[in-house]
């Protein structure tokens, strides 16, 4: 295994692995300044709907980090990307939170809460999720709009409680609409993976993915090529992380434990 100081990009997951709640997890910071002192690559890179780009960076300044717009990204911000850049001329009805309409409407994509007018529908964690927008979101996919997740993750950790997220929102349409998603823009997804390694320049072998979650962390790593992290202050429990296929390079109970292998060295 090479140095855990010898990538030339670090990519870090938020919730669960930066902070949880208001709170920065033990060995973060000084992880990310022991990394900007050796002028690596820094991209923070979040499965979150709920909050802006912006949102999320002063969020990380609250907590004493510092961090510039264009190393955050966001499921919501990349899932605004995609619709731009992948769908030709899209109406989205959007299911969450008013930070992912914000990231469309700053993409440029246009929005609707008409079924009859929906190409396609965008869904996010919404912690209003009610009958009637499931049933909107039922209209316009019967009605042949595409059903696009976000991101896939079924809930979230706070502090002192797990909640619903995405996939939870996603599976209520489905099983009202009768048709799956046709694609999840999120962690692990190769289109993420693909435009972070774009906008950051780098190639995946010489990346580190660090994250709490296996199926949506670690296997983002696997699917850029990248070499991974797991640590164990979010939802992956030890027994979880011994029973799954999906296997990271890296296993911490904490950030603590970069440090204490980097001043190894």
């Amino acid at each position: 295994m090479p140095d855990v100081v010898s990538y030339d990009g670090y990519f870090f997951d938020l919730d669960g692995t930066v902070f949880l709640g208001d709170r920065l997890l033990p060995g973060v910071k000084e992880t990310i300044d022991l990394l900007r002192t050796k002028g690596k690559k820094i991209l923070f890179l979040s499965n979150t709907t709920i909050r802006t780009r912006r949102e999320c960076q002063i969020r990380l300044q609250k907590l004493g980090l510092q961090a510039r717009l264009d190393e955050i990204v966001t499921a919501a911000f990349a899932a605004a990307v995609y619709m731009r850049e992948q769908q030709p001329d899209p109406t989205v009805l959007v299911v969450g939170e008013p930070a992912l309409a914000s990231e469309l409407d700053e993409q440029g994509v246009r929005m609707t809460t008409r079924p009859e007018q929906t190409t396609h529908v965008l869904v996010g964690m919404d912690m209003k999720f009610d009958y009637a927008k499931l049933h909107r979101a039922m209209k316009a996919v019967r009605g042949g709009a595409e059903l696009i997740a976000a991101n896939p993750d079924p809930n979230c950790p706070v502090a002192g409680d797990i909640i619903p997220d995405t996939w939870a929102m996603v599976k209520a349409i489905e099983a009202a609409s009768g048709v799956a998603p046709s694609a999840i823009v999120g962690k692990p997804s190769q289109f993420y993976a693909s435009k972070v390694l774009e906008w950051c320049g780098l190639r995946g072998e010489h990346c580190l993915m660090i994250g709490d979650r296996l199926e949506t962390d670690i296997l983002f790593g696997h699917t850029g090529g990248m070499r991974t992290a797991l640590v164990m202050t979010g939802v992956t429990t030890k027994r979880e992380a011994e029973l799954s296929p999906i296997r990271p390079d890296y296993v911490w109970h904490s950030m603590e434990r970069f440090v204490e292998l980097a001043r190894a060295l």
